[in-house]
């Protein structure tokens, strides 16, 4: 699963409840990195009129034991999807679309896709799906299309797209769920051509700028870059080790990277 940088940001996570059990927040936070879950954490606990608890815990780095800041900025990855399918819906209520259209009515390159009926012995045999795939099967994960991002961090959303519908589906659209990367960057495409206007552009109008979400950005700034913690996953020991960022190659605030909706 490709991650996003060109990758949204996010500098707090906020959880409303009624009565939050604001003492706990900490303590569950630190049993985390002590645990080695995570590295470090920036947490909020807040009503509909105030924040009620704003913790840091643990390393925004853990090889230069780099407290966490409270304005640390993350990379979010495939939580970049909800907000790909928010500009979807959003295009719906507008008319724009359905959800149920065919993927071909907005990309024509989709039209007359293949399916993978079998494969032995080295050889791939096709057919035809049943259906064509829709936009709802897209915001489901049940395409069809695998789960694939891109070859290049080069690529414009458009020839990433394009590659897709020479690529032939998995199953029959519909019948099973498997995730896919490329399906959510599908939607990205469709939000462009139903739009007129560049995903990225579309996601900060409509989403990101109506929710004062000043630092969530697919090119951060050189001050935001320096707020950035280092993002951590398990090993095979469970250790925790760096996570390589493939879009980062060639530069953080490097705007020639395309912002991919999948994350």
């Amino acid at each position: 699963m490709k991650k996003l940088f060109p990758f949204l940001l996010l500098s707090l996570t906020w959880t409303a409840i009624a009565k939050p059990p604001v003492t706990s927040v900490r303590a569950v936070m630190n049993g985390f990195v002590a645990d080695n879950v995570i590295a470090g954490s920036v947490t909020a606990v807040a009503t509909k009129s105030k924040i009620l608890s704003l913790e840091t815990t643990g390393f925004a780095n853990l090889k230069t034991k780099t407290t966490m800041p409270a304005d640390a900025m993350f990379w979010i990855a495939s939580m970049t999807k909800p907000m790909a399918a928010v500009c979807v819906l959003q295009l719906q209520e507008s008319g724009k679309l359905s959800i149920d259209d065919p993927v071909q009515k907005h990309l024509p390159e989709f039209a007359g896709q293949w399916m993978v009926e079998s494969r032995a012995k080295g050889k791939l045999i096709l057919k035809k799906p049943a259906r064509a795939i829709t936009i709802r099967d897209l915001l489901t994960h049940t395409s069809g299309l695998p789960n694939t991002n891109s070859p290049r961090p080069e690529s414009t959303l458009a020839e990433l797209v394009m590659s897709y519908s020479k690529t032939p589906l998995q199953f029959e659209p519909g019948s099973r769920w498997s995730y896919s990367n490329a399906g959510i960057n599908v939607l990205g495409r469709i939000v462009e051509v139903a739009s007129g206007t560049p995903f990225a552009e579309f996601l900060q109008a409509r989403v990101l700028d109506p929710c004062g979400m000043k630092d969530t950005t697919f090119w951060p700034t050189p001050a935001q870059a320096r707020r950035i913690a280092t993002s951590y996953r398990p090993d095979k020991t469970g250790k925790l080790q760096p996570t390589e960022v493939f879009f980062l190659k060639g530069g953080i605030s490097n705007r020639k990277r395309t912002p991919y909706p999948a994350g």
